[in-house]
Protein backbone atom coordinates (compact mmCIF):
# COMPACT_ATOMS: atom_id res chain seq x y z
CA UNK A 1 0.00 0.00 0.00
CA UNK A 2 1.41 3.38 -0.99
CA UNK A 3 0.24 6.82 0.07
CA UNK A 4 1.52 10.18 -1.07
CA UNK A 5 1.23 13.32 0.99
CA UNK A 6 2.50 16.91 0.69
CA UNK A 7 5.88 18.16 -0.48
CA UNK A 8 6.71 15.00 -2.46
CA UNK A 9 6.75 12.76 0.62
CA UNK A 10 5.27 9.29 0.45
CA UNK A 11 4.73 6.25 2.64
CA UNK A 12 5.06 2.75 1.25
CA UNK A 13 4.91 -0.71 2.83
CA UNK A 14 6.50 -2.48 -0.15
CA UNK A 15 9.47 -4.35 1.40
CA UNK A 16 11.38 -4.25 -1.89
CA UNK A 17 11.62 -0.45 -1.64
CA UNK A 18 13.33 -0.45 1.74
CA UNK A 19 16.89 0.87 1.52
CA UNK A 20 18.46 -1.58 3.95
CA UNK A 21 21.79 0.25 4.00
CA UNK A 22 20.06 3.52 4.94
CA UNK A 23 18.00 1.83 7.66
CA UNK A 24 21.08 0.16 9.12
CA UNK A 25 23.11 3.38 8.96
CA UNK A 26 20.50 5.22 11.00
CA UNK A 27 19.65 2.48 13.46
CA UNK A 28 23.24 1.71 14.42
CA UNK A 29 23.51 5.26 15.79
CA UNK A 30 20.14 5.13 17.60
CA UNK A 31 19.96 4.56 21.35
CA UNK A 32 17.93 1.37 20.92
CA UNK A 33 19.90 -0.41 18.18
CA UNK A 34 23.41 0.97 18.54
CA UNK A 35 25.90 -1.53 17.17
CA UNK A 36 23.26 -3.85 15.70
CA UNK A 37 24.99 -5.93 13.00
CA UNK A 38 23.79 -5.49 9.42
CA UNK A 39 22.95 -9.19 9.07
CA UNK A 40 20.73 -8.97 12.16
CA UNK A 41 18.99 -5.86 10.80
CA UNK A 42 18.42 -7.55 7.45
CA UNK A 43 16.95 -10.62 9.19
CA UNK A 44 14.63 -8.37 11.22
CA UNK A 45 13.37 -6.78 8.01
CA UNK A 46 13.00 -10.17 6.31
CA UNK A 47 10.96 -11.54 9.22
CA UNK A 48 8.83 -8.46 9.86
CA UNK A 49 5.08 -8.65 9.46
CA UNK A 50 5.23 -5.21 7.86
CA UNK A 51 7.84 -2.58 7.12
CA UNK A 52 7.04 0.99 6.13
CA UNK A 53 9.36 3.45 4.49
CA UNK A 54 9.01 7.22 4.31
CA UNK A 55 10.42 8.59 1.07
CA UNK A 56 11.23 12.05 -0.26
CA UNK A 57 11.86 12.21 -4.00
CA UNK A 58 12.54 8.45 -3.95
CA UNK A 59 15.14 8.56 -1.15
CA UNK A 60 14.31 6.82 2.12
CA UNK A 61 14.14 9.23 5.05
CA UNK A 62 12.12 7.22 7.59
CA UNK A 63 11.20 3.68 8.59
CA UNK A 64 9.13 1.48 10.87
CA UNK A 65 9.05 -2.26 11.42
CA UNK A 66 6.18 -4.32 12.82
CA UNK A 67 6.40 -7.71 14.49
CA UNK A 68 3.07 -9.50 14.70
CA UNK A 69 1.29 -12.80 15.05
CA UNK A 70 -1.02 -11.41 12.37
CA UNK A 71 -4.18 -11.78 14.43
CA UNK A 72 -4.01 -10.47 17.99
CA UNK A 73 -0.75 -8.69 18.84
CA UNK A 74 1.64 -6.35 17.04
CA UNK A 75 4.80 -4.60 18.17
CA UNK A 76 6.02 -1.38 16.58
CA UNK A 77 9.81 -1.11 16.37
CA UNK A 78 12.68 0.81 14.80
CA UNK A 79 10.65 3.94 14.09
CA UNK A 80 12.60 6.94 12.86
CA UNK A 81 12.55 9.98 10.60
CA UNK A 82 15.87 11.57 9.68
CA UNK A 83 16.61 14.68 11.72
CA UNK A 84 16.60 17.06 8.74
CA UNK A 85 13.02 16.01 7.87
CA UNK A 86 11.54 16.30 11.36
CA UNK A 87 9.04 18.98 12.33
CA UNK A 88 6.79 18.32 9.32
CA UNK A 89 4.46 15.77 10.90
CA UNK A 90 6.19 12.86 9.16
CA UNK A 91 6.56 10.86 12.37
CA UNK A 92 2.84 11.23 13.02
CA UNK A 93 2.01 10.07 9.48
CA UNK A 94 4.47 7.16 9.73
CA UNK A 95 2.97 5.91 12.99
CA UNK A 96 -0.59 6.43 11.74
CA UNK A 97 0.13 4.52 8.51
CA UNK A 98 1.91 1.76 10.45
CA UNK A 99 -0.68 1.13 13.17
CA UNK A 100 -4.01 2.46 11.87
CA UNK A 101 -3.84 1.56 8.19
CA UNK A 102 -3.16 -1.84 6.71
CA UNK A 103 -3.73 -5.44 7.71
CA UNK A 104 -2.72 -5.16 11.38
CA UNK A 105 -4.83 -2.16 12.36
CA UNK A 106 -7.20 -4.19 14.56
CA UNK A 107 -4.49 -5.91 16.61
CA UNK A 108 -3.37 -4.82 20.07
CA UNK A 109 -0.20 -2.76 19.71
CA UNK A 110 2.90 -2.55 21.89
CA UNK A 111 6.11 -0.54 21.73
CA UNK A 112 9.01 0.75 23.78
CA UNK A 113 10.34 4.31 23.66
CA UNK A 114 12.60 6.47 25.76
CA UNK A 115 11.64 9.86 24.40
CA UNK A 116 8.62 9.86 22.07
CA UNK A 117 5.76 9.29 24.51
CA UNK A 118 3.78 12.31 23.30
CA UNK A 119 3.87 11.08 19.70
CA UNK A 120 2.60 7.62 20.58
CA UNK A 121 -0.08 8.88 22.96
CA UNK A 122 -1.75 10.48 19.92
CA UNK A 123 -2.51 6.93 18.79
CA UNK A 124 -3.80 5.58 22.09
CA UNK A 125 -0.56 4.17 23.48
CA UNK A 126 -0.38 4.41 27.26
CA UNK A 127 1.87 3.17 30.03
CA UNK A 128 1.45 -0.56 30.65
CA UNK A 129 -0.87 -1.86 33.29
CA UNK A 130 0.14 -3.69 36.42
CA UNK A 131 -0.05 -6.90 34.34
CA UNK A 132 2.81 -5.99 31.99
CA UNK A 133 6.21 -7.58 32.56
CA UNK A 134 9.41 -7.39 30.55
CA UNK A 135 12.68 -9.31 30.36
CA UNK A 136 15.98 -8.53 28.63
CA UNK A 137 17.20 -5.67 26.51
CA UNK A 138 16.32 -7.03 23.08
CA UNK A 139 19.89 -6.62 21.92
CA UNK A 140 21.84 -9.71 20.87
CA UNK A 141 24.83 -10.60 23.04
CA UNK A 142 28.18 -9.17 21.97
CA UNK A 143 30.37 -11.58 19.99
Amino acid sequence: MRREFGDDYELDDDPSRIDRAAVHAYLTRSYWAEGRPREVQDALIDNAARVVGVFKDGAQIGFSRTISDGHVQSYLADVYVLEEHRGRGLGVELVRFSVEEGPLARTKWYLHTRNAHDLYRKFGFTEPSERALERGSGNPPAP
